[in-house]
């Protein structure tokens, strides 16, 4: 079979690959859309933290099942996504049922080979029907698990006043269902294009640009009181350190991007808000139902959040063409 396989640093190849034997319990996937994130663009840039080379990269996927074993739910052609979170079941945050946070966890083209190839065997716990999405649809379930896991964190209420920092994928996605919540959202970033194209092509009307005016327009925003919940996604220390000024007193903090290094926060702002601070790591089973379910429903803009679609084969040339025009760049999905 055909895989795209990042051997280097800046160096991603095309390489017959052998096909996977399914164990037990597994479910053959044959991919045909791969959708495309930072954890990709970073992988290939060599500023990855917890990767070994060579790797086959790829963990926003959907495919059609090609085998499953018997008595699986799951039969051949049938159109599915894959969960790429695969945990160990056995450590403490397994047993306190949140696999997202396994302490052993295994992300496919991370820990482990992922789905820039043709075929791909996973755990059948892993494979999420798909049925009744489009291909790249299914594609962008992940990344929008991880947004629908960080506002179930925050337990918003109708009417919250959000801050979003970040108009990322993640950041967008956080920002989409804290909408769906009910939540008034103002989305902030550094890069004026993309705030342009959340407000003319997603429907963020409330968006401001990260310069140093934005505390005194997020103040203007709130009549002073900031923000109930405020949503980190930038993976930016210096942000991250910032974002605890805009949180409201009695306020909620989310940080859901990673950055390496060490996080600094001034005690007393924190504690006179009295402030909730939360991490928000991956996605669980039941973001992706959520995902998939809004996205029947018709109220995720798919099409507007697929930027760029291209043949798998051209990964080698597209992925440098990518970084280098990021602030155009929204969602990529390459296609077997």
């Amino acid at each position: 079979m055909k895989a795209v396989i990042c051997a280097k640093p800046f160096q991603l190849g095309i390489v017959d690959y052998p096909a996977p034997q399914p164990a037990e319990g597994e479910i053959l996937v044959r991919i045909r859309r791969i959708g495309l994130c930072g954890t990709d663009y970073h992988i290939f840039s060599g500023r990855h933290p917890f990767l070994v080379y060579p790797r086959v990269m790829g963990h926003e996927l959907a495919g059609e099942v090609e085998s499953a074993p018997p008595g699986s739910s799951f039969r051949r052609g049938q159109q599915v996504a894959i969960n790429p979170y695969l945990p160990c079941g056995a450590c403490i945050a397994c047993r306190k049922g949140k696999p997202n946070a396994c302490a052993n966890v295994q992300v496919l083209g991370v820990h482990i080979d992922g789905g820039m190839c043709e075929l791909l065997a996973v755990p059948e716990q892993a494979v999420l029907d798909a049925t009744g999405l489009t291909l790249d649809q299914a594609a962008m379930l992940e990344f929008l698990a991880i947004g629908a896991h960080a506002v179930a964190r925050a337990r918003l209420r109708p009417g919250d006043r959000v801050l979003v920092l970040g108009a990322g994928p993640i950041g967008i996605a956080t920002g989409l269902f804290a909408r769906q919540d009910g939540a008034v959202v103002t989305l902030a970033d550094m890069r004026q294009t993309r705030l342009d194209y959340a407000r003319a092509q997603l429907g963020f009307d409330d968006v401001v640009a990260v310069d140093a005016e934005l505390a005194a327009a997020l103040a203007r925003r709130t009549r002073g009181e900031m923000f109930d919940a405020v949503f980190d996604a930038t993976g930016s220390l210096e942000s991250m350190g910032q974002s605890l000024t805009h949180v409201c007193h009695g306020g909620t903090l989310v940080f859901v991007g990673v950055a390496p290094g060490d996080l600094v926060l001034s005690d007393p702002e924190f504690h006179k808000r009295e402030t909730t601070l939360l991490a928000s790591r991956n996605a669980r089973t039941e973001d992706f139902e959520r995902v998939i379910a809004a996205m029947r429903a018709g109220q995720i803009p798919s099409e507007a959040l697929q930027t760029h679609g291209f043949p798998a084969e051209e990964l080698p040339e597209r992925i440098p063409q990518l970084i280098a025009d990021a602030d155009h760049v929204l969602k990529a999905i390459a296609s077997f």
